[in-house]
């Protein structure tokens, strides 16, 4: 089974909540140069893969057909706080409310080269562990290009002020991980060249919280969807018990306080969950929808409660039929992907006598985790696993 293993350098606590504070865009002109002609600049990161990914050039959408409205079944984000803010077009220090500027450059000479590009790209940690060489990047700068541009404008980040910390986010993180998405799918797809229907390939995504993996989700959605591909995400929070069923946890677990609220495995609803996903798998004609479930942490005080099923997004499924498909890139780029993230996903029960150890009261939660692989991991077929470097980082996202 594919995945991808991230560890994580923490940022400033002043700079954001998450453990990743990249971002980047870029720009439509004209350019000619010579990508091999161009050094790779060198750097040294605590960030590996547990698999080689080589990915291959393919043709990118045009901006032109960005839907206004990306996606149907993403309704969260929680990297925001840098798109409420723009740069004084007189000054590259002065930042001030309000709308950003035109994420389109005035002049060529105010956009940073397309060299410069080039190497910061090819000095990222993913890109040798994607198998990514600088004459593989060259030969598909301009997807990068677009790719960039189009998280930009998603982020309402004007490209000609980036910083290296948001060029990193895009470069660095975003767009290397959509990458190597898109090449799971292909070989996800190639498996049913000749099967008729397709499901949708399910990747998880498991990391803390608060480290960056539901804005990650977010923007490799909205890639998903500019290029032309059915996308569909969900959490495992959208499969929390209802209030209801908290309350029925509580009382048969009196003064366990990893029960007492939302969060550690037997809050879920499993059985709902292997109910969702399945559907989710079969998802494979055209014109069938389904809605996906969400939850909201608002509700009874904070308590939370699954949302009311008529605020739920719809999706629709993709257009997989074997007999409409006429190539196998056709057929790529009409698959569909599911994101599934969440901090426990993925998360396996270890001996009793070990959780006695540390707390009694895990022993229960260590049980309750022996369901969990039928009802989520089984869907899995590929891994996105993001480490931190330093667990603190989880209690001050919370504090915050």
């Amino acid at each position: 089974m594919a995945g991808l293993s991230i560890l994580s350098q923490l940022p400033p606590a002043n700079l954001c909540t998450s453990c990743y504070y990249f971002n980047d865009t870029h720009h439509d002109y004209a350019y000619t140069w010579k990508p091999r002609s161009l050094p790779c600049i060198s750097h040294q990161f605590s960030v590996f893969s547990s698999s080689s990914i080589h990915a291959k050039s393919k043709s990118y959408y045009p901006s032109s057909s960005r839907p206004t409205h990306f996606s149907k079944s993403v309704t969260r984000c929680s990297w925001i706080q840098d798109s409420s803010m723009n740069q004084n077009q007189t000054s590259h220090t002065q930042w001030t409310k309000g709308r950003l500027h035109s994420a389109f450059p005035t002049t060529p000479a105010e956009v940073s080269s397309v060299e410069d590009l080039f190497e910061f790209i090819c000095s990222g940690p993913l890109i040798s562990k994607l198998g990514l060489s600088p004459e593989k990047i060259g030969d598909s700068i301009d997807k990068w290009l677009s790719y960039g541009l189009q998280l930009c404008q998603l982020f309402e980040l004007n490209q000609l002020y980036l910083t290296v910390p948001q060029k990193a986010r895009f470069y660095h993180y975003y767009i290397p991980v959509f990458l190597w998405c898109e090449e799971k799918i292909a070989n996800h797809v190639a498996q049913f060249k000749d099967k008729g229907d397709i499901p949708p390939l399910v990747i998880g995504f498991s990391a803390p919280q608060g480290c960056g993996k539901t804005t990650l989700v977010f923007a490799l959605d909205y890639l998903f969807q500019v290029t032309g591909r059915k996308s569909a995400t969900l959490s495992i929070d959208d499969f929390y018990l209802t209030a209801e069923g908290q309350a029925k946890l509580r009382e048969a677990n009196p003064g366990n306080a990893l029960l007492e609220f939302r969060g550690n495995a037997g809050s879920h609803d499993l059985p709902f969950s292997v109910e969702t996903l399945t559907a989710l798998s079969k998802l494979t004609k055209e014109g069938t929808k389904m809605k996906l479930p969400r939850y909201d942490k608002s509700a009874y005080s904070g308590r939370g409660d699954r949302a009311d099923p008529s605020t739920w997004p719809e999706v629709e499924g993709p257009l997989t039929l074997f007999s409409n498909i006429t190539s196998i890139l056709e057929l790529l780029w009409k698959s569909e992907v599911v994101l599934f993230e969440g901090w426990m996903l993925g998360f396996k029960p270890v001996p009793s006598e070990v959780v006695k150890a540390v707390d009694p009261q895990l022993e229960i939660v260590n049980k309750n985790l022996e369901a969990y692989y039928d009802a989520w991991d089984k869907f899995v077929k590929a891994w996105v696993v993001i480490k931190i470097q330093d667990p603190s980082c989880v209690y001050q996202w919370r504090l915050q």
